[in-house]
């Protein structure tokens, strides 16, 4: 359910930018980023790190609340998605120091736990 609500994000963040008349190339390159790794976090191929997606929403003029506002017509979240989602919007509410502390964390955890998963693979596979 989690990757549904990274392609919807992406769907808000075309639909966020084109309203702001932008195209990738320039919303690319205010995020110091390559616009085909950006076409892949607006189509929905790739799914970003939350500080990536709290830069986007910088770089757009809009907060975390409003780029994963999530229509339930669209997307049935559940009770847990939800939550995700409640807190998302909390995070915005912080000042800039504890949201980069927070994301910082959430990154590191995030790729612990990638690692673990591949050293898992990597080790099934000997």
């Amino acid at each position: 359910m989690l990757l549904s609500i990274y392609m919807n994000i992406g769907d808000q963040i075309k639909k966020i930018r084109t309203a702001k008349n932008l195209s990738q190339k320039e919303v690319a390159l205010s995020l110091d980023m390559d616009q085909a790794q950006f076409s892949r976090i607006e189509n929905g191929k790739t799914d970003p790190a939350f500080s990536t997606i709290e830069k986007v929403a910088q770089a757009l003029g809009v907060g975390l609340a409003e780029l994963v506002n999530v229509e339930e017509d669209i997307l049935e979240v559940n009770s847990y998605d939800k939550s995700i989602i409640e807190k998302m919007a909390l995070i915005d509410q912080l000042e800039e120091k504890e949201k980069s502390a927070f994301f910082t964390i959430l990154d590191a955890l995030v790729s612990k736990k990638r690692l673990k998963e591949s050293l898992s693979n990597a080790l099934n596979l000997a």
